[in-house]
């Protein structure tokens, strides 16, 4: 153990090698983008907490993808604006856990409820006689409950790991938040434990859930084929299409981040990918949805229509 090691040590997020007139601009842009992201999912909260067509399971766990997306923007954006807007790229060690945890907690979170999405559509389509029974309120709220619990559970398990690891000489790490596997590249000592946690973190919530969706989505699409009508086959193919947007951005980027193996020499790549998934997914996830889904729309005209009356 090095001789300036430190229990509360201060890392430095090197982020992107930019000039102060670019980090500005950067600033910039950032800010837009989670006003943006803030404004989006606000809007998509406020509908469906308005309107009571959308007072379903369907949209009760939209809305709980609403508050993930603007509670991950929240954790980590600020003080990468902070960084920008001030010149500086330090970050305390209770800060920099604190949004360790935040971002596994709350990404672990939308792994599973997005599976719990899909369910819903399962049974919505596959067993539309039965899904005022099976999607009870009261199954929805454990199934919510559940999602939360077992997205934290991974976190606060990453916690305990991290917690027993200790940091000396170069404290720099070379990522714009306090990303684990950035975060474990300047530790002292042996990380393989936490590393192999991680991974099998990434296999279980990632791997696992998109096999139990797809196994989902060939169920639905096969139950969708059956259906005599044109128009109902769009309709039902309609409801499931944003959910498939969705999954596929964002597990598509938590592979390419936890599951594939690192070489050590895609550093930069993943700081990008990470930015991409911090600045535009939850700003993306309202637009698709709202977009490409006929009940939010007509719900915000008959807003507009009530506020102008």
């Amino acid at each position: 153990m090095g001789g300036n090691q430190s229990w509360f040590p201060d890392f430095i997020l090197v982020g992107f090698q930019l000039s102060e007139k670019l980090e500005v601009f950067f600033f910039c842009i950032c800010c837009l983008l989670y006003m943006s992201n803030l404004l989006a999912n606000g809007m998509i909260l406020a509908l469906i907490w308005l309107d009571p067509r959308l007072h379903s399971p369907m949209y009760f766990f939209l809305s709980h993808l609403a508050v993930i997306d603007i509670s991950y923007a929240s954790s980590n954006l600020p003080k990468l604006l902070e960084n920008l807007i001030r010149h500086k790229k330090t970050i305390s060690f209770v800060s920099c856990t604190m949004e360790m945890v935040l971002y596994m907690g709350l990404g672990s979170t939308e792994c599973v409820i997005l599976v719990v999405m899909s369910y819903d559509r399962y049974v919505a389509i596959c067993h539309p006689l039965q899904y005022t029974l099976i999607m009870s309120w009261t199954k929805c709220k454990i199934l919510a409950f559940m999602s939360w619990s077992c997205g934290f559970s991974v976190a606060l398990g990453n916690l305990g790991f991290f917690l027993r690891i200790s940091f000396c000489g170069s404290l720099e790490v070379n990522h714009f938040l306090c990303e684990v596997l950035s975060v474990l590249k300047v530790a002292c000592g042996d990380t393989w434990m936490n590393k192999m946690y991680v991974f099998a973190c990434g296999v279980l919530i990632l791997v696992g859930p998109l096999s139990l969706m797809l196994f989902s989505y060939m169920r639905i699409l096969w139950a969708i084929l059956k259906i005599q009508s044109k128009d109902g086959r769009k309709k039902a193919f309609s409801t499931c299409s944003s959910h498939l947007c969705v999954v596929g951005f964002y597990f598509g980027i938590g592979m390419m981040v936890y599951v594939v193996p690192d070489n050590g020499q895609n550093d930069e790549q993943k700081k990008i990918i990470f930015l991409f998934y911090s600045l535009f997914n939850p700003f993306l996830n309202p637009l698709v949805y709202s977009l490409r889904n006929a009940q939010v729309k007509a719900a915000f005209k008959r807003v507009l229509q009530k506020q102008r009356a």
